[in-house]
C-alpha cells in the first residue's frame, strides 16, 4: 500500500479526480483566504506556501500522475520510471515562490480591491463561493481581459507588452558619416525577489549606419518594464531628420535652394554650392533659368543605406527673385529689349 504524506487535495478543498477548472478555482480560493496579507492568523503563511505546492503539483499532469500513483513521498523521493514507464527517477521539490505563483495566476492585478471588504476580511458568501463571481469572471477560470496573461495548460501564461516607442533625431551630418547615439531609459526591473521592482536608467547604445532613411527602426528586445506579470515590452527608436540649415533631403539626395535674381535667370550665372563635406562646386548656367528649374550633381549626396560606398545626388533647385519694384526707364529698357511674345 501506498503512503501517501501531504494530502494535496485537502489541501485544496477538493477530491481526488477533481476536473483541471475545479483544481483552478479551489486554488483561487484557498489563496485567497490564506494570502498573509490579508490573513492575520498563525500559520496563515504556512498555510499559503502549503496552498502553492499542491496546485504546483496537481495543475502540472506529469506531477499528479506521479503524486496519484505514489503519494508525496514518490512524487518527492524518486517515483521509478519518470511517472512515465521510460526507466530513470522522476524527484519533485517545491521551489516557486508562492507570492510570484499568486501574483502571475491573477495576472498582476490586486484581487483584494474587490474581493475584501475594508476590514480585509472575505465576507462569508465568498468564502464558500466562487470569489470571482462578485465581479463577472465566473468559475472556470476566466480572466479579465485587460489582464496581460492568458491561460495555458492549468496555468496562466505571460504576454509581451506593447513596444515603447522613442524618436531618434539625427542631423544629416550624422547621417552622412555615421555615428554613435548612448540614450538613456528609466526602467522598472524584478527585484530577485520576484515580486517587488525597482527603477533603473540603462544606456542603450545605437550605431546610426552610414544613409540611413528617416524611419529607419533600431529595436532593443525586452529593454521595457519588468513586473511579475508580464514580459518587458521592446525598445524601438524610429529615426527623424532633424531640420538642416541649409539643405532639404529627398531620400538619399540633398537637395540645395539656390536664390537668384532676375537679371541672373535671364542673362547667365555661376551658384556656389556647398558639399556636405566642406567643399564647394561652381555650377554655371549661361542659358535661362526658369523658376523650379533643378540642377543635378551626381554622387554629392548622402550615401545610400544598401551601398554606402556609393552616394545619391545634390541637387541644386533654383529660386528667381523678381524685383519689388522698377524704374519707369528701366520697364522701357526691358520693354525695348523683350520680344514681344
Amino acid at each position: 500500500m501506498v503512503k501517501m504524506g501531504k494530502d494535496y487535495y485537502s489541501v485544496l478543498g477538493i477530491q481526488k479526480g477533481a476536473s483541471d477548472d475545479e483544481i483552478k478555482k479551489a486554488y483561487r480560493k484557498q489563496a485567497l483566504k490564506y494570502h498573509p496579507d490579508k490573513n492575520k492568523s498563525p500559520g496563515a503563511e504556512e498555510k499559503f506556501k502549503e496552498i502553492a505546492e499542491a496546485y504546483d503539483v496537481l495543475s502540472d499532469p506529469k506531477k499528479k500522475d506521479i503524486y496519484d500513483r505514489f503519494g508525496e513521498e514518490g512524487l518527492k523521493g524518486g517515483a521509478p520510471g519518470g511517472g512515465g514507464g521510460g526507466g530513470g527517477n522522476y524527484t519533485y521539490t517545491f521551489q516557486g515562490d508562492p507570492h510570484a505563483m499568486f501574483t502571475e495566476f491573477f495576472g498582476g492585478r490586486n484581487p483584494f480591491e474587490h474581493i475584501f471588504g475594508h476590514n480585509g476580511s472575505m465576507d462569508e458568501n465568498m468564502e464558500t463561493d466562487d470569489p470571482f463571481a462578485a465581479f463577472g469572471m465566473g468559475g472556470m477560470g476566466g480572466f479579465p481581459r485587460s489582464f496581460n496573461t492568458r491561460s495555458h495548460g492549468g496555468r496562466m501564461e505571460r504576454k509581451q507588452d506593447p513596444p515603447v516607442i522613442h524618436d531618434l533625431r539625427v542631423s544629416l551630418d550624422e547621417v552622412f558619416t555615421g555615428c554613435t547615439k548612448k540614450m538613456k531609459i528609466s526602467r522598472k526591473r524584478l527585484n530577485p525577489d520576484g515580486r517587488t521592482t525597482r527603477s533603473e536608467d540603462k544606456i542603450l547604445t545605437v550605431e546610426v549606419k552610414k544613409g540611413w532613411k528617416e524611419g529607419t527602426k533600431i529595436t532593443f528586445p525586452k529593454e521595457g518594464d519588468e513586473t511579475p506579470a508580464n514580459i518587458p515590452a521592446d525598445v524601438v527608436f524610429v529615426l527623424k531628420d532633424k531640420p538642416h540649415p541649409v539643405y532639404k533631403r529627398d531620400g538619399s539626395d540633398i537637395v540645395y535652394p539656390a536664390k537668384i535674381t532676375l537679371k541672373e535667370a535671364l542673362c547667365g550665372c555661376v551658384v556656389n554650392v556647398p558639399t556636405l563635406d566642406g567643399r564647394t562646386v561652381k555650377v554655371t548656367s549661361q542659358d535661362i533659368v526658369r523658376p523650379g528649374m533643378k540642377r543635378r550633381l551626381t554622387g554629392e549626396g548622402l550615401p545610400l543605406p544598401k551601398s554606402p560606398d556609393r552616394r545619391g545626388d545634390l541637387v541644386v533647385e533654383y529660386e528667381v527673385r523678381f524685383p519689388e519694384k522698377l524704374s519707369q526707364s528701366a520697364k522701357d529698357t526691358i520693354a525695348n529689349v523683350l520680344p514681344a511674345s
